[in-house]
C-alpha cells in the first residue's frame, strides 16, 4: 500500500478523538470554478495519456476495446482547509490524485480497458462527520455535477459504442452508483455495461431496479461491492454504514464466505511491488475481514483496524484479473454488439 495513503487515512480514519475542522457557512463559501471537460488538463488520465506514476505500474498505454470510466476517493481531508469542495485548478490536489488513486487503485483495471478519470470538485471528507454533514447534499450535488458532466462528454467523444466498466472508491462509489442509476439502470446503456467495481461504500440491492450483484466470476452486466475491516473487528459505525451492505468476496468472486492465503493474488505495496499469498478473508454482513497482510512494514498495520483505504490496494491483482475475464466473458456473449 502506499505509505502515504496509509498514514495519512489511518489518522483520519481511527482517531478516537472527535476532528474538528476549520470551516465557513455553505453560503458564505466561493465555489470552485467548474471543470471544463473539452480541455484535456481536465482529465487525470485519457488514453494516450497516461501519467508517469501510473506507466510505472501499468506500462505504456496499449489500445483496448473496452473503457473503464474510474472515480477516484475522498482526497480532501485537511482539517485546516475550510472548502467544502475541492479546487481542482491547485497542483497540490491533482498531485494527489495521480500519486494516490491513479496510481495504486485505478491502475488495477488498466488491464482492461482504456482508462478515463476526471478530476472533479470532490466533497471535503468533513461532510461525513457530524456536525458539519448537514452541508453532505449542497457539497455532493456539486461533486456529483462534475462526474456526471465528465461522463456525459466520455459517452458523446470517446466511447464509440465500445463496451464500458465502471470502478471507484469510496466517495468514488457515491458518485459511480448516481451515475448507474442515471444512465445504466433499465437504460439502453445497461447493454453495454461490462461490470461496476464499486468498493468503499454501502451499497444494497433496492439501490438499483435492473442492475444485479455478481455472484459469479465470470458474471457481466452488474456490480461488486465491499468494504474491508481487520480480521474479527467491527466499525463503531457498523450498524449505520455497513450492516446489510453488498459484500462480494473480492478474490474468488462468488458466495464463498472465506479463503485462504493461496488463494489470494497480490496486494499493490507502495513500492510498487505486488506481494501475492499475503492475506485471507472472511466474509461477514457488510463487511470483508482481512487478515494483517503479510507485506513490508506489516508492523503498523497491526494496530489499525479500518482497511477501508486499502479495498483495492489489498486485492489489486485479483481485481486486475478478474477485471480482464469479465471483458472477455463480455466480448464472448456480444459478439454481435458493435
Amino acid at each position: 500500500m502506499n505509505r502515504t495513503i496509509l498514514f495519512a487515512l489511518a489518522l483520519l480514519l481511527f482517531s478516537s478523538c472527535k476532528p474538528v475542522y476549520k470551516t465557513v457557512s455553505f453560503e458564505n463559501t466561493i465555489t470552485p470554478k467548474a471543470p471544463n471537460y473539452e480541455d484535456e488538463s481536465y482529465w487525470a488520465v485519457l488514453p494516450g495519456n497516461y501519467p508517469a506514476g501510473l506507466k510505472e505500474i501499468t506500462g505504456d498505454f496499449v489500445e483496448k476495446e473496452t473503457d473503464v470510466f474510474f472515480v477516484y476517493p475522498t482526497l480532501l481531508t485537511e482539517k485546516k482547509d475550510p472548502s467544502w469542495n475541492a479546487d481542482i485548478s491547485r497542483e497540490e490536489i491533482r498531485e494527489k490524485v495521480l500519486a494516490q488513486s491513479v496510481k495504486f487503485q485505478a491502475s488495477a483495471f488498466a488491464k482492461a480497458g482504456n482508462l478515463y478519470v476526471p478530476f472533479y470538485r470532490q466533497s471535503h471528507y468533513k461532510i461525513y462527520v457530524p456536525p458539519y454533514n448537514k452541508q453532505e447534499e449542497l457539497s455532493r450535488t456539486i461533486a456529483y455535477a462534475d462526474v456526471r458532466k465528465a461522463f456525459q462528454y466520455y459517452l458523446t467523444n470517446h466511447n464509440q459504442g465500445r463496451p464500458i466498466m465502471i470502478a471507484s472508491h469510496s466517495q468514488g462509489s457515491i458518485m459511480c452508483a448516481m451515475l448507474l442509476k442515471e444512465f445504466f439502470d433499465g437504460k439502453p446503456l445497461q447493454q453495454q455495461l461490462v461490470a461496476a467495481y464499486i468498493p468503499g461504500v454501502k451499497i444494497q440491492a433496492e439501490d438499483f431496479r435492473s442492475l444485479k450483484k455478481m455472484e459469479d466470476p465470470l458474471a457481466t452486466g452488474g456490480y461488486v461491492s465491499w468494504n474491508t475491516y481487520k480480521m474479527n473487528n467491527y466499525p463503531p459505525t457498523y450498524e449505520k454504514w455497513f450492516k446489510g451492505a453488498t459484500t462480494t468476496n473480492p478474490i474468488t468472486w462468488d458466495a464463498s464466505k472465506s479463503t485462504d492465503f493461496d488463494q489470494h493474488l497480490g496486494v499493490l505495496n507502495g513500492d510498487g511491488v505486488i506481494y501475492p499469498k499475503a492475506l485471507k478473508l472472511q466474509v461477514v454482513d457488510g463487511l470483508v475481514w482481512s487478515s494483517v497482510p503479510k507485506i513490508p512494514k506489516r508492523f503498523f498495520l497491526s494496530f489499525v483496524k479500518n482497511y477501508h483505504f486499502a479495498d483495492i490496494n489489498l486485492f489489486w491483482k485479483d481485481i486486475e484479473k478478474n477485471a480482464v475475464h469479465r471483458v472477455s466473458e463480455w466480448m464472448k456473449n456480444n459478439q454481435n454488439a458493435r
